[in-house]
């Protein structure tokens, strides 16, 4: 029997999947058992029925223990009030975050880079989980494919600085960094 592998210890894990991949709960489920008071800072916005039915599916997925805050637009500010030693941050999620700053005329490229520098300077432990939109077909208009590059852009740069990253495929997690050892050697 193979013993169970050494946990990381990590100060921000980004979390990354596809649609209905598993990212929200697996994020959900180790921030409740890090033992910290829980802080979920939502992006979503209920502009319409089916919008507002999955948020009240969320919260009550989350259940009791949960303080949450949204913040559709100011995510940099929410991270920065709520990030503390004696808790964790739950940011659910970076795509519609995004999505948010780009129909607000917002410069993902200056929120981008703030979002970076917050991040390694946070106060406490942050969980942020993200879509990965780049495996599929290309976006049939000009504005899909620009969200599409910014997307993978603001994944990239996030996963640059945080200590941890793990894609959700199916359910399962897997870890992407730190990189599994052993290294790839070429001949």
């Amino acid at each position: 029997m193979t013993p169970p592998p050494e946990p990381l210890s990590c100060r921000t894990a980004l979390i990354l999947g596809g649609a209905r991949s598993g990212k929200s709960r697996h994020a959900q489920t180790l921030a409740e058992t890090s033992g910290l008071t829980k802080v979920f800072i939502a992006t979503a916005q209920g502009l319409d029925d089916e919008m507002r039915e999955r948020i009240a599916r969320h919260r009550a997925d989350r259940g009791e223990g949960w303080r949450t805050r949204e913040e559709p637009l100011d995510l940099i500010a929410a991270l920065r009030a709520e990030a503390a030693a004696d808790r964790i941050a739950l940011v659910d999620c970076l795509t519609l975050w995004l999505s948010n700053l780009m129909h607000a005329g917002r410069s993902p490229e200056d929120e981008i880079a703030e979002l970076k520098a917050t991040l390694a300077a946070l106060a406490g432990p942050a969980i942020l989980v993200s879509n990965e939109v780049g495996l599929g077909i290309a976006p049939a208009t000009p504005l899909g494919r620009q969200f599409r590059d910014w997307q993978g852009r603001l994944n990239a740069e996030v996963a640059a600085v945080a200590d941890v990253v793990v894609a959700m495929t199916a359910g399962l997690p897997v870890i992407v960094k730190p990189a599994p050892r052993p290294a790839l050697v070429f001949m």
